[in-house]
């Protein structure tokens, strides 16, 4: 039987490696009844301490496999020597890195909750969900902003789950800062908004930075006053086929009508002429186009009600989604073809040229100006940046005005007092006039029209709110922080019906706009197509569309309820369950 090894080390020379009378124990060796626990086995060559074990005289050394694998120290960790493998050092770094990441996120939200703690905030439902599904895209989530308005005047947090805040703010000194930070420092929040970028691409309602900025600065001489003079007699030819359908229908002395239905059409049909110079006929028949923008607003909504679609991913899969796909490459394909109709015969024609042309019919529509406008560098827009802008203009236009302009029918029609002033405002401007149009010198003549529609947009502001998402921390005025990272709501909605703000918020009264009625009042009071540098740029546009509409309507249509009173319903804009049905009468010619 052979004696065992003797395990004293002796200063002897350097252990010349690996050979077949040198071995080292390993530690994988079964074979060896005496090798060391795998976390504290050493290498039996130990040249950095220039020792080397021996063996006893007449000793035969077992046998083993030789030691080739380089050692880690890892005692700093508490552990022993391990193998150095590159995948456990990538394991290391990742652990790491991970470790670093949940820390510094932990850290982030710890600091956030507590400089949170200044904004109060409703109960939660319980501690996993907290506010989710307070408030709800219903008549009944409406009357809880209200009251959440009431109880917080200047603003609340709220939590979606248990790790993510929202900061409402619904007052005007509170939203003043956010909405006149740049777009730097409070983005639009892309959560919801990505599910246009198919459709509406790097448009001025998507895009940000510095191409926003140029953008901006290109698209704004398209809603110069000299323009919009133009499109006066386009909103005159939409409405008086609108008003030709509705006088069919109320053949029989009155007609429920939806107005979302009717006023989207036609808003529709003056967007098409003013940004395309192109006449589809669409209030009258079937348009492939106007079908698919109407089609892919309403894809938008479906959407936005389930959650579990928001990622591409999966939306892509379903049938909705190639649905929205290809209505996009359709829409698309009609804006393309105008688009380089117009780039071919442009340089044929000239500029000053297609100046002249168009001064004759004294129009220049849209697509004309985004062909011309150049920027600083004289470099001009792409054909998908201008693809991209019509559709932004298409889609953004057509809904919030018909929504506005459905909204202040409905008011007018629970008010027949104003409704009658206003009647009599038009008549007495258009007395001595035929054909009885509206021109663009006679909107400034309809201080009580005007008074009233602003009201309404009060009430039923077309878009409820917006969101930004802030890169730095933002200082409210009372001291209070929004910190970096957090979105922050503008309640416009909130803001409107704040009783703070607005006595009585919940009543129609278009006296509140009166001259003399808002010189106290701060300008963010009312904020119906937001404020600050990212406002509405199709505000002017959208508020002489209104009023040529509005007075029209009432020069010939008497307006009333038709029943029971609509629910709000606030999606991309503000509509109501069910459409917005109401009662039209056709007035005689003869007191007008």
């Amino acid at each position: 039987m052979d004696p065992l090894p003797s395990l004293s080390p002796s200063l002897s020379p350097p252990c010349p490696g690996p050979s077949p009378h040198h071995s080292c124990p390993s530690l994988s060796c079964p074979s060896h009844p005496w090798s060391l626990p795998s976390l504290s086995a050493v290498c039996l060559c130990l040249e950095l301490t220039n020792t080397h074990f021996s063996w006893a005289p007449g000793a035969r050394p077992p046998p083993c496999v030789p030691c080739r694998m380089p050692w880690l120290s890892l005692s700093w960790l508490g552990l022993g020597p391990l193998a150095a493998s590159p995948w456990l050092l990538l394991l290391l770094v990742g652990a790491s890195w991970l470790l670093a990441r949940v820390l510094a996120w932990t850290y982030t939200f710890y600091d956030n909750c507590c400089r949170l703690r200044c904004f109060p905030q409703p109960p939660k439902r319980n501690w996993f969900w907290s506010h989710l599904g307070l408030v709800t895209p219903t008549e009944q989530g409406m009357r809880v902003v209200t009251q959440l308005v009431a109880n917080y005047p200047k603003g609340f947090v709220t939590w979606l789950g248990p790790v993510i805040p929202l900061v409402t703010l619904c007052h005007p000194d509170m939203v003043r800062t956010v909405l006149s930070a740049s777009a730097a420092i409070a983005p639009k929040d892309m959560v919801f908004y990505s599910f246009l970028k198919p459709w509406l691409g790097d448009g001025l309602l998507l895009s940000g930075g510095d191409k926003w900025s140029r953008h901006r600065r290109m698209l704004t001489p398209a809603f110069h006053f000299n323009i919009l003079k133009s499109y006066v007699r386009i909103f005159n030819d939409s409405v008086n086929i609108m008003h030709a359908k509705w006088k069919c229908l109320a053949s029989e002395g009155s007609a429920h009508l939806d107005m979302f239905e009717h006023i989207s059409l036609m808003t529709l049909d003056s967007l098409q002429k003013c940004v395309f110079s192109f006449d589809s006929d669409c209030q009258e028949k079937p348009s492939e186009y106007i079908s698919g923008v109407l089609e892919l607003s309403a894809l938008v909504r479906k959407r936005d009600e389930q959650i579990f679609l928001y990622m591409d991913s999966l939306y892509h899969l379903t049938s909705e989604g190639q649905r929205f796909r290809r209505v996009c490459r359709l829409v698309h394909d009609f804006t393309d073809s105008i688009i380089q109709e117009r780039r071919r015969t442009l340089p044929d024609q000239g500029l000053d040229d297609l100046l002249k042309a168009k001064a004759k019919v004294k129009t220049l529509d849209f697509i004309d100006v985004l062909l011309l406008a150049k920027d600083e560098d004289g470099k001009e827009l792409s054909d998908e940046d201008i693809r991209a802008e019509v559709d932004t203009f298409m889609f953004a236009g057509h809904d919030t005005t018909a929504s506005g302009l459905s909204w202040v029918l409905y008011n007018l029609a629970r008010h027949p007092e104003h409704q009658e002033r206003c009647r009599q405002e038009v008549r007495e401007l258009l007395r001595d006039r035929e054909p009885k149009e509206i021109e663009w010198d006679d909107l400034a003549q309809l201080p009580f029209l005007t008074m009233c529609i602003k009201e309404s947009l009060r009430l039923h502001p077309p878009a409820v709110g917006i969101s930004r998402r802030c890169t730095q921390d933002i200082v409210l005025p009372d001291g209070r922080v929004i910190p970096k990272g957090v979105t922050c709501v503008i309640s416009i909605f909130g803001t409107h019906h704040n009783p703070s703000v607005w006595p009585d918020a919940e009543v129609y009264d278009p006296f509140r706009f009166d001259p003399e009625n808002t010189k106290e009042r701060s300008p963010l009071a009312f904020i119906p197509f937001s404020a600050g540098p990212r406002n509405c740029i199709g505000q002017t546009f959208a508020m002489t569309e209104m009023k040529v509409v509005l007075a029209l309507t009432l020069l010939r249509f008497r307006v009333l309820p038709a029943g029971e009173e609509p629910r709000r319903k606030p999606e991309l804009i503000l509509r109501a369950e069910g459409g917005l049905w109401l009662r039209v009468e056709p007035l005689s010619a003869g007191p007008q």
